[in-house]
């Protein structure tokens, strides 16, 4: 049996932070910012001391209208088995679109982006995650994710989208009680509803995280302090059933240690009260128990029976009874329902990240929030793979490359975002100053291995980018 408790995301910028923070029993990782073969030195040292470290995967795009590429599965058990991890979680969600599937340029969303609550979608996603399952070498869990778009002609709620998920493949589910509040502020959403039809028993651990609301929109930030909203639902959720691990995740504006340590013990609380019966109806009573300082210690976590009904190829965990699995029918998606998935996410992934116009029953406005959003996110993801760049450009950076996003998807990742977001500077003549020139066509070619692009070159690919604008 696996025991979580209250955790907190590791990240490199407070790793020694979190070393420091006292009642910490587990951490979480983002998959993709580690090496199986190389670990930080900081997680090598937590799992020493005994802290259970799980692998969070953001790049799998288990919803979107393709199979899941072996190669990204193949890697994030390896990191699983690295890091002795008792599960992987990653998201319902998809994260790219286009391609053979839809004979479209394929494209990245450096984001998760919502999957529409269709039959279609479940079919596709459900066969997506038998195939996860089969391949990774400890049970899977998969979040719910915020959302600022809504897909027209939705068939389901997120709760009993969710119960079918987990009726059909037995997979855990990871509940972000952030998310669920932020899909109520942009979708309308009632978190009380999601938690009464989704199956709280499949529950493998809980996200916590904050948010900041602008202009009648919650952004899902992970850069903002909890708000007593998200901690409400928390409390409704352990009302419901406790929580087998509650984590805490920061991800960029990264507060002084004292202020995540005084959040996790408001987390703690707030759970620890709902267990005990201390919160009274409504939100009233876990507001007051923070403004008296009830920081009361959460009882033991939860046993959480990992494994149990999964498809797991690496067989059940030691020590967890599984018994024998549900007859389930299972039903195989039709080669059409994927090509009528994937034209749709590459018809709403080409309208947030290449300007061509919104697909018929989506609000524009909401999408061009987040068209916004994600372009914004990939201007400081490449500000951190690739420093140098606000360096040479100065207060520039930012403005410049706002402005090649909005036309120009990424279609490789962020470090090759970079690179051609240089090379489209240097084929405009820019920077305008000769000296700030030269270095970033030095910093190009050191990264790139090539020469800057001819004449014949430029036009060539100008006139490749103006077909795919039409």
């Amino acid at each position: 049996m696996t025991e979580l408790g209250i955790g907190i995301g590791w990240r490199p910028e407070i790793a020694e932070a979190v070393e420091g923070l006292s009642g910490v029993d587990w951490v979480e990782v983002v998959a993709e910012n580690i090496c199986a073969d190389h670990l930080p030195e900081s997680l090598t040292r937590l799992r020493e001391r005994g802290v259970t470290v799980v692998p969070h995967g953001v790049s799998l795009g288990l919803g979107g209208a393709d199979r899941p590429d072996p190669a990204r599965l193949a890697a994030l058990g390896e990191k699983a088995v690295a890091l002795g991890a008792p599960l992987v979680t990653e998201h319902i969600a998809f994260v790219r679109a286009g391609g053979p599937l839809t004979a479209s340029p394929l494209l990245e969303a450096g984001h998760l982006l919502p999957v529409p609550r269709t039959r279609d979608a479940l079919d596709v996603l459900c066969e997506n995650v038998r195939i996860a399952q089969d391949a990774l070498p400890v049970p899977l869990a998969l979040e719910n994710i915020a959302a600022l778009v809504a897909w027209p002609g939705e068939e389901m709620s997120e709760g009993r989208f969710l119960a079918e998920l987990v009726e059909r493949t037995g997979v855990r589910l990871l509940i972000d009680v952030a998310n669920l509040h932020t899909n109520h502020v942009n979708r309308g959403e009632d978190p009380a509803r999601a938690l009464s039809e989704l199956p709280v028993e499949a529950i493998a651990y809980v996200h916590v995280a904050g948010g900041v609301e602008r202009d009648g929109v919650w952004h899902d930030t992970h850069a903002h302090p909890v708000p007593g909203a998200v901690l409400d639902v928390l409390a409704d959720l352990a009302s419901r059933v406790s929580p087998p691990g509650v984590l805490l995740e920061r991800d960029d504006d990264f507060p002084p240690v004292a202020e995540l340590a005084g959040e996790l013990d408001v987390i703690r609380s707030t759970v620890a009260a709902t267990a005990v019966g201390v919160r009274s109806a409504g939100a009233t009573g876990v507001g007051a128990a923070h403004r008296h300082g009830a920081l009361a210690r959460v009882p033991a976590a939860h046993p959480l029976l990992i494994g149990a009904g999964a498809r797991v190829s690496g067989g059940p965990m030691p020590g967890v009874p599984v018994p024998a699995p549900a007859p389930v029918a299972v039903q195989e998606p039709r080669d059409d329902a994927r090509q009528r998935l994937g034209l749709a996410q590459a018809s709403l992934l080409s309208a947030l990240v290449a300007g061509t116009p919104a697909p018929e029953g989506f609000d524009s406005r909401r999408l061009g929030v987040q068209s916004r959003a994600l372009a914004a996110k990939r201007a400081g993801v490449v500000a951190k793979v690739a420093p140098e760049l606000p360096e040479m450009l100065g207060p520039g950076f930012r403005p410049a490359f706002l402005a090649y996003a909005r036309t120009r998807p990424m279609t490789g990742g962020y470090r090759r975002d970079a690179l051609d977001f240089a090379e489209h500077l240097l084929l405009a003549g820019r920077p305008e100053d000769p000296a700030a020139r030269r270095g970033l066509t030095e910093w190009w070619q050191d990264r790139s291995g090539s020469r800057p692009p001819g004449r014949a070159t430029r036009l060539a690919r100008a006139a490749r980018h103006a077909l795919a604008r039409r």
